[in-house]
């Protein structure tokens, strides 16, 4: 989209170039482990680990939209102009969630897969729970 046809004060939703490029890992094994279902013996970190920066880095921009939105309240902003970036502020949320969620895929649930057994359906019942929320959401 162009600067020209962006509404006034809209970011720039490209998750594109936030995430294109995939930096080298800089987790180390005992930083990945939060809920991956280990004990801390495994020799895996979570995919999204390797752009983490980049998804905090977008999910700051997202809190600078929330905040943008409670001055334009607190300035008592025309509604429309509001509802135009509460919609860009979703679309935004949800483009890290769908990056997030192929990561998970091509990373935790691919790996569980290849190891098969309990671990294996637990993680594609987690991915296909995670994608209906999305659907909904």
């Amino acid at each position: 989209m162009s600067e020209a046809t962006k509404a006034p004060g809209t970011a720039d939703l490209s998750l594109a170039a936030d995430l294109g490029s995939k930096p080298t890992p800089t987790a180390t094994v005992d930083d990945a482990h939060g809920d991956c279902g280990c004990d801390g013996e495994c020799n895996h970190h979570h995919g999204y680990l390797d752009n983490k920066e980049n998804y905090l880095k977008r999910l700051r921009r997202i809190e600078g939209q929330v905040r943008g939105l409670q001055k334009m309240v607190l300035d008592e902003k025309y509604c429309i102009d509001i509802l135009t970036q509460i919609s860009a502020t979703s679309k935004a949320l949800q483009s890290v969630a769908l990056a997030m969620l192929d990561e998970h895929m091509s990373t935790c649930v691919v790996r569980a897969a290849r190891e098969g057994g309990d671990e294996a359906e637990i993680k594609l019942a987690e991915a296909s729970d995670a994608i209906a929320r999305l659907v909904r959401s």
